[in-house]
């Protein structure tokens, strides 16, 4: 047998391999871990007043990547049956059957363990016990209990989504900061008008789930009220930053322009609801969930430039 005949008889597997690491991969999100590590890094230079140990900066992300992906496979596994429903959805692993739920809890459970010691270990016990904490209020607070019980899921869900700004905080500073607790509220209020909107557009898919999604139970005026309310608590609690943590120039610019984008495309979101129109290509409620991803990563950027250059304002420093 030549080298290129066993090579094509290892094919298969190698291609195999590939699809379940693929998979396991696929479980975690790669993509919410992204979103989720743009509010981490921030928040250590502010704590820091300036750029932390690249040493720190990648300890943190690991073990935070690890334990977001803890959550997120939780989430997969117990979430298989609606996701099977879902448009959306259906393409996961553990509907395809590219991983097993056995598998996977044995992963997640494997990801829990790793990303609690390596925290531990490497950066300090109270940014451990923080991330703990994150995978249980996702994985049994949202995913098991809330999701499929109260239209208000997303709202009290969303917390785990916040503790990347206190993970980030503790691990410059082991401590538990007011600027950390209102980048917190920031991400918390920013939750429902980010994720409202996604389900907007696929509430035809959480109804046949037998998701009690706001949009699904509430008439889409009264959603969009509630986004509307929801962004201006969040740009106004983010504003709250500027004399608790004496921010500059460069912060203040960056919340009152991306937040006050985020306001208005939240407001013509209500104005084409209360004309009756129910057609997502009328509506554009995706709109809001893409431009939500912008206004947190120019906010968080200038979290983490303005402690660098700090353009003090007039009667702040």
């Amino acid at each position: 047998m030549t080298t290129l005949e066993s090579t094509r008889e290892l094919s298969p597997a190698t291609r195999s391999w590939r699809r379940t690491v693929g998979a396991y991969i696929a479980l975690t999100k790669p993509r919410i871990i992204e979103l989720l590590l743009v509010t981490t890094v921030p928040v250590m230079f502010l704590a820091e007043r300036g750029v932390p140990s690249l040493s720190l900066i990648v300890l943190t992300l690991v073990g935070g990547s690890l334990s977001a992906g803890a959550a997120n496979t939780f989430n997969m596994v117990y979430d298989r049956d609606i996701d099977a429903q879902m448009g959306r959805t259906q393409n996961r692993p553990l509907v395809t059957g590219e991983a097993t739920p056995r598998g996977a809890l044995i992963f997640g459970f494997v990801l829990t363990a790793l990303s609690t010691a390596w925290l531990w270990f490497f950066v300090n016990p109270l940014s451990a016990g923080l991330s703990l904490a994150a995978i249980v209020l996702y994985a049994v607070g949202y995913t098991m209990i809330l999701k499929r019980r109260t239209p208000q899921n997303i709202v009290w869900g969303g917390i785990a989504g916040c503790m990347p700004t206190l993970i980030g905080w503790s691990a410059v500073t082991d401590s538990v900061g007011w600027p950390a607790i209102i980048l917190f509220l920031v991400i918390f209020f920013w939750t429902p008008p980010h994720y409202w909107p996604l389900s907007m557009s696929f509430s035809d898919d959480y109804a046949r789930a037998g998701v009690p999604m706001l949009p699904v139970v509430e008439q889409m005026t009264t959603v969009a009220r509630q986004i509307v309310a929801y962004s201006w608590v969040m740009v106004l609690t983010s504003l709250a930053l500027v004399p608790v943590a004496d921010m500059g120039w460069v912060y203040l610019v960056a919340a009152l322009a991306s937040g006050g984008l985020f306001v208005a495309e939240a407001h013509r979101l209500l104005a084409t609801a209360r004309r009756g129109e129910t057609k997502q290509s009328v509506l554009k409620p995706m709109r809001l969930f893409h431009f939500s991803i912008t206004y947190v990563t120019l906010l968080f950027l200038g979290v983490a430039i303005d402690p660098l250059l700090h353009l003090p304002l007039p009667g702040l420093s």
